[in-house]
């Protein structure tokens, strides 16, 4: 008998969502700023049965501001702090494209690519999850990929909108 019970999700953005939003890429981990305020609301979350999903841009890697590497150490470095408060993500995407240095992708925010890769792969009903982002292209992603989003001001905890997910 195969298991027809999908998943459900939060999809967050990540910077101004779960590390400080500096105006513009953080290309150093001596810059990636975690957002400590964010550990019990995601806890919270987990708790409810939500797997936490990463979905950020990352054209600074078209740039060539920073390379795989770095971002893959600033993205451990993600998992182990939040891991420390209890809070595991269940994957992280990103898209390493720019529009100007790599032309169009399907993946790049607002399109929902990451979105709906992440709902395959770990058999997701978007219509019980949401996608918290700091951007009204996170919001547009969302709705494209059948998910609710919730837009918060950068920095902004997400203990302020726990109450709009059900």
């Amino acid at each position: 008998m195969m298991n027809t019970t999908k998943n459900k999700a939060v999809f967050l953005d990540r910077d101004g969502v779960l590390n400080k939003e500096l105006g513009d890429y953080v290309c150093r981990l001596e810059d990636f700023k975690v957002l400590e305020h964010n550990f019990s609301a995601l806890k919270e979350l987990q708790q409810r049965g939500y797997l936490l999903i990463v979905a950020t841009n990352q054209g600074g890697l078209a740039k060539g501001w920073y390379t795989e590497q770095q971002l893959a150490e600033m993205h451990q470095h993600l998992r182990d702090v939040y891991a420390g408060h209890g809070v595991t993500f269940t994957d992280m995407y990103y898209c390493p494209h720019h529009p100007l240095f790599t032309g169009e992708c399907d993946c790049r925010k607002p399109k929902p690519g990451l979105l709906l890769k992440g709902i395959e792969q770990h058999n997701i009903d978007p219509a019980q999850s949401y996608f918290i982002g700091d951007r009204e292209r996170d919001v547009e992603a969302g709705q494209s990929a059948g998910v609710t989003g919730i837009l918060i001001n950068s920095d902004q905890p997400i203990s302020d909108v726990l109450h709009l997910i059900k």
